[in-house]
């Protein structure tokens, strides 16, 4: 091919016609557009030229078959990078919850701390509210620390005619039935108050108890079962009893 300056192709020393001269444009900037030009220009300026398939260095590119076993080995490890990853996660998650779980027994120990100092202070209120004591600003001092003790989750707990939980009350007096039959223990009289927090119980209720025939249960309470193995049914005088 010829050019305006004459053929591409230069004579060599013997005649010979040398390989023609070719200019790669190099700039990063396009002197047209002034624009910078992308690395994907460049290489395929740079690759002009070159056949289809081949590599930057004019050598084709190998071909991977689908029986390589180096495939089979890169799954192998992808497999095993997911397990890890998946290990890795649950682990993360476990030490979240059981982080959390740390954090919220920090914190309910420490009001249940709080609140235990307080719980004198309750009786007193109480006390003092009983005989008429409680008016004026003491009044309004007392509910609000009331009020302080309620907001961090203290519940009170034990009044008359409740049925008798040995795991929420402190029996000190016990008066027992007049009439044979079924009983059931409700409380007559409650000394002391009892509090709970969450499921803590800070201080058991002091109560009095006496048994009353179960149709005078509290109406919505769980009547307890007869202890097993207790005394059955007296058997009648014609069964015939079995020898020892």
């Amino acid at each position: 091919m010829s050019t305006p300056y004459g053929s591409d192709r230069r004579p060599g020393p013997e005649g010979e016609q040398e390989e023609p001269v070719r200019v790669r444009d190099r700039r990063r900037i396009d002197p047209l557009t002034g624009e910078v030009r992308s690395s994907a220009d460049a290489g395929g300026q740079q690759a002009a030229g070159a056949p289809a398939g081949a590599a930057p260095g004019g050598e084709p590119e190998p071909e991977i078959e689908l029986d390589d076993p180096r495939i089979a080995d890169l799954e192998k490890q992808l497999e095993e990078r997911t397990a890890d990853l998946q290990r890795v996660s649950a682990e993360y998650a476990n030490y979240r919850r059981r982080v959390d779980r740390d954090r919220e027994g920090v914190a309910v120990g420490a009001r249940v701390s709080f609140v235990s100092d307080l719980l004198t202070v309750l009786d007193d209120i109480e006390r003092a509210e009983q005989h008429g004591d409680l008016n004026g600003p003491f009044k309004s001092v007392a509910d609000k620390v009331v009020g302080v003790a309620t907001g961090l989750g203290l519940e009170s707990f034990g009044a008359d005619g409740e049925l008798f939980d040995p795991a929420l009350h402190e029996a000190v007096q016990h008066e027992p039935a007049d009439a044979p039959g079924p009983t059931v223990t409700v409380l007559t009289a409650v000394l002391r108050r009892g509090y709970r927090m969450a499921d803590r119980v800070l201080r058991p209720a002091m109560v009095m108890v006496a048994d009353r025939p179960e149709s005078e249960a509290p109406a919505g309470a769980e009547v307890p079962d007869a202890p097993a193995g207790g005394p059955g049914p007296a058997p009648s005088p014609d069964e015939p009893t079995n020898p020892a």
